[in-house]
This record gives C-alpha cells, structure tokens and sequence, in this order.
C-alpha cells in the first residue's frame, strides 16, 4: 500500500472555502476512489496551508484519474471556484511505510 503526503497552499482569503470543500466532499469522494483519509493539519504558522496524509488501495495513479472523472467531484469543484481559485500550489510526495512504522498496511 502506499501513502501520499499532500501539501495545498491556499489562494489569499480562500482557505475556509477550501477547508468546506474538504469536508462537504472531497473526504467522501476520497474514501469512495481508494484513497483513506488518515489525518488532515493546518501549520501553525501557516495558516494558508493544509496538509494531509492519504493511504492508497490499489494504484494512485487509477485512484486519481477515477476521482477526477468523478460526476460528483467535478461538480464540487466547478462550484467551489465560481468566485476564483482555492488553490494556488499542491504538492504530493508519496511514501512506503517502513517496517517498524505504527501505519502498516
């Protein structure tokens, strides 16, 4: 299994859109694509950016390109940006646990 770390820096003012974005649909449409939701954070010094941890099923390249197509998602988001951008910069590393690590697949 694979993990991904994903790093969103928001556009000015448009961080609390993002975060009701998340947590209206993309968390669902998320679990729903393979993908589990394992922690989200905001920086402390930070507070224009959002940072979460998913745990792939399957492969994340198909996880995405089928979350992408999502109806459901693609309605989110056409409504979520009506009024700009929420997102100025995503970053996304991807992880293998290792070993000793408590998240084991």
């Amino acid at each position: 299994m694979t993990f991904e770390l994903r790093t969103y820096t928001s556009a000015p003012g448009r961080m609390e859109d993002l975060l009701q974005r998340f947590r209206d649909h993309t968390v669902a449409l998320l679990e729903r694509h393979g993908m589990l939701s394992l922690g989200y954070w905001v920086p402390v010094a930070d507070t224009d950016t959002l940072v979460y941890l998913l745990r792939h099923q399957g492969t994340p390249a198909e996880n995405w390109a089928q979350f992408s197509a999502d109806p459901e998602w693609v309605k989110a988001k056409t409504e979520s940006v009506r009024h700009g951008e929420l997102v100025t910069r995503i970053e996304s590393v991807f992880l293998e646990a290792v070993d000793f690590s408590p998240l084991q697949p």
